[in-house]
């Protein structure tokens, strides 16, 4: 195979990077936005990785499963990659991807989410152009483009509140002010961030700006609350950042109205959740999730009664509340300040005098904490484990440890060092949290 080179071939399964392989004449490529099933044409890009990688030029067949996107945005926009696919046939793709890369003998099953469309509780819109020097958008970034933007009206993995608060801002801001430019770093306007309660209809919303321009936001904000929606905005913001990256970063946050949190249920408790916490984007099946966590442990019969357990980059602190009846104490660890004041006015809003929750890098928290564990639950960020933490956290011994991954690429590379270490997945599962992307959620049970 050669760079430059254009090859056709059909797609075979998905890597852990969620890119096609395809098989050709001239042997196997990873090409990205290709589906398992499909006939494709592509352009052979880099030959001196592990596999090659190409770039797709064209579908010649379509898979024979797939189906017409309910989406109008897909194929254009880049946040979802499977929505041309039966829900059933999206679960089994999954399921082959991580059975192909974990190879775990105890691997159960993938359980579907219970809401296929609308189901996410935070999206994060960013303002841009469609193309260069195009009208104002505002949505997704486009398919294989960081700069440029599709405006996603009519996104089917959000509710109907989330479309009409995005079309409402759109069309407000559309010729009045700049957007603010990622190349050069000139411009006004940058995301719009929505969160909204599964269970408790409350909404949050946050336009996120430099500090470039100057505006009264109070037209913005009064026409937002005379949106007819299905649930109640509980809050209005307007972010300042200034930061280089193209993240959501707070420099100040002005209440327009409201309050600056709002409610969500799970499993029957009640957390206050803040714009920069963590947690799970589809409550619903976070449910699942965790009542999956909530069966492993209760399934260990050997650990000590009433454990001590550490519950690792905890955000608002869902699972330590979750798991605090199986504990005579749980400490929940993040570095994220505003969440571990939230997980701790949640825990006592539920009831829960068990859970201790610190603020910091759980790196340095490790070499300060006094209790030893039991038991120990990670949920780290998608770029899984700091290598210096898995030795920290191995160093305590414990027998069991439950491990949540939304990067199975992560967990896989994780995983290698506590089997060196003698650990060995006793249970697994697989929750799809992400309905029409690649992205799925897994949880491993292992012991020592």
């Amino acid at each position: 195979m050669k760079k430059g080179q254009t090859l056709s071939g059909k797609i075979i399964r998905l890597d852990s990077k969620n890119r096609g392989i395809a098989l050709s004449e001239a042997g196997y490529c990873a090409v990205k936005n290709a589906l398992p099933g499909q006939e494709i044409t592509f352009t052979v890009k880099k030959t001196r990785s592990k596999i090659p990688e190409g770039r797709l030029v064209s579908i010649d067949k379509k898979a024979p499963l797939e189906i017409t996107s309910p989406c109008p945005h897909f194929g254009k926009c880049g946040g979802c990659l499977m929505q041309s696919f039966p829900y059933d046939e999206q679960l089994r793709i999954k399921e082959n991807q991580l059975r192909h890369l974990l190879e775990i003998e105890n691997f159960a099953r993938i359980y579907p989410s219970p809401r296929q469309f609308g189901y996410r509780n935070k999206m994060e819109f960013s303002f841009g152009d469609e193309y260069k020097g195009g009208p104002l958008a505002l949505g997704m970034h486009c398919r294989e483009s960081f700069y440029d933007v599709v405006t996603v009206c009519e996104c089917q993995i959000v509710d109907e509140d989330y479309q009409k608060i995005l079309k409402f801002t759109h069309g407000y801001f559309k010729d009045k002010y700049s957007y603010y430019h990622r190349m050069n770093h000139v411009g006004y306007l940058r995301h719009l961030l929505i969160r909204k309660g599964t269970k408790t209809g409350e909404i949050l919303i946050a336009l996120v700006t430099s500090s470039q321009e100057s505006h009264d936001l109070t037209p913005w904000k009064e026409g937002l609350l005379g949106i007819p929606l299905t649930g109640r905005v509980n809050g209005i913001l307007h972010i300042i950042n200034d930061s280089l990256a193209d993240v959501i970063h707070a420099d100040k946050i002005d209440i327009l109205y409201g309050k600056d949190w709002f409610h969500e249920e799970i499993l029957g408790l009640r957390f206050k959740i803040t714009p920069f916490s963590f947690f799970q984007t589809n409550s619903l099946g976070a449910e699942v999730l965790y009542g999956i966590v909530r069966e492993y442990v209760g399934a260990i019969k050997t650990l000590a009664n009433k454990p001590v357990i550490y519950d690792l980059y905890c955000g608002t602190g869902t699972i330590t509340q979750l798991l605090a009846p199986y504990a005579e104490k749980i400490i929940g660890v993040d570095i994220v300040a505003e969440a571990i004041a939230a997980a701790n006015e949640n825990a006592s809003s539920n009831g829960l005098h068990n859970c201790k929750f610190i603020a910091g890098d759980v790196l340095k928290i490790l070499d300060e904490i006094e209790e030893k564990p039991d038991f120990i639950v990670l949920d780290p960020p998608r770029d899984g484990l700091h290598p210096k933490a898995i030795q920290k956290i191995l160093a305590y011994d414990v027998k069991y440890l439950i491990y949540i991954s939304c990067k199975p690429l992560s967990l896989s590379r994780d995983l290698k060092e506590f089997y060196s270490a003698g650990y060995a997945v006793s249970r697994a599962a697989a929750v799809d949290l992400f309905p029409a992307t690649g992205n799925v959620e897994v949880v491993c049970l292992l012991a020592k």
